[in-house]
């Protein structure tokens, strides 16, 4: 096989997975470590792919997983009511952990608004630029690699790091929710979540309307993983009774203001048998 060949192999592979072991491009490409250590320095060499301690990330734009920037105008109303409904579940002295995105930022956002203090981990540095500047927080960065335009550490020293660390809430968000399970977009990504899964006491969930029942990439988890799911009122009415049949409580954030805890405002819950539900 023409080194040209195998490296656009290469490349395709990474690019789909987001992360792959050298060992596992041996096996696959059935050559030589050596081999497949040159192909990857070439690759690096010229982008699309970054060579890592044991492997190679996808350093390109992943299909499906818009740029952070390009994402943040999407149902934007839809996602600071959910920010503001997220931040009224956390209380004075929580660890929460957060993901990286446009949703979990208006969480960020909301949390550091309220008269509470919280020790806050993250792997978004756009969320740990806004709680840097906070005296409401006490802030934990992940580190590991950077995925571009997006600001968020992801792949194994992001996992290592996070192997020691536990907290009250770990609040995600997603990339599609169906009846199976919950989804995102880039496996790199969703190996990083689930170990921030296992760092939780509970599992949030933050999605707008538009997540549900849509597929993406990579599977996270199945619903019965979840604790806690904080939606739009646009959510349709079958999906939350979905999430609900799966023991998964609901929180519903609507348009309306009100005055919560600690006198700051959040999202009403427009559906009152669901917030009595999770008042319980």
């Amino acid at each position: 096989m023409l080194p040209e060949t195998r490296r656009r192999q290469l490349r395709e592979l990474i690019s789909k997975q987001g992360y792959a072991t050298l060992d596992e491009l041996v096996k696959k490409l059935q050559v030589s470590e050596s081999t497949i250590r040159r192909d990857l320095e070439a690759l690096d060499l010229s982008g699309g792919v970054k060579r890592t301690h044991g492997g190679a990330v996808f350093s390109g734009e992943a299909r499906g997983m818009p740029a952070f920037d390009e994402r943040t105008h999407t149902a934007m109303a839809e996602k600071r009511a959910i920010g503001a409904a997220t931040a009224a579940l956390i209380e004075d002295g929580d660890t929460v952990l957060l993901d990286g995105g446009t949703t979990t930022l208006e969480v960020a956002r909301a949390i550091l608004e309220r008269d509470i203090h919280v020790q806050l981990v993250t792997n978004s540095l756009p969320i740990a630029q806004l709680a840097a500047s906070s005296p409401r927080s006490d802030l934990i960065l992940i580190g590991g690699y950077v995925y571009p335009r997006t600001g968020v550490a992801l792949g194994p020293l992001a996992i290592a790091m996070m192997q020691g660390i536990r907290v009250r809430k770990a609040i995600l968000g997603a990339g599609g929710i169906m009846a199976d399970g919950v989804y995102n977009s880039n496996l790199l990504l969703v190996e990083t979540e689930r170990q921030m899964m296992a760092c939780g006491q509970e599992v949030v969930i933050a999605a707008d309307w538009t997540k549900f029942g849509r597929l993406a990439l990579a599977k996270l988890c199945g619903l019965d993983e979840v604790t806690r799911l904080v939606c739009d009122a646009r959510t349709p009415e079958s999906q939350r009774a979905m999430l609900e049949a799966a023991g998964v409580i609901v929180h519903t954030a609507g348009p309306e203001i009100w005055d919560g805890p600690g006198g700051k405002t959040t999202a009403e819950p427009t559906r009152k048998a669901t917030d009595e539900r999770t008042e319980a």
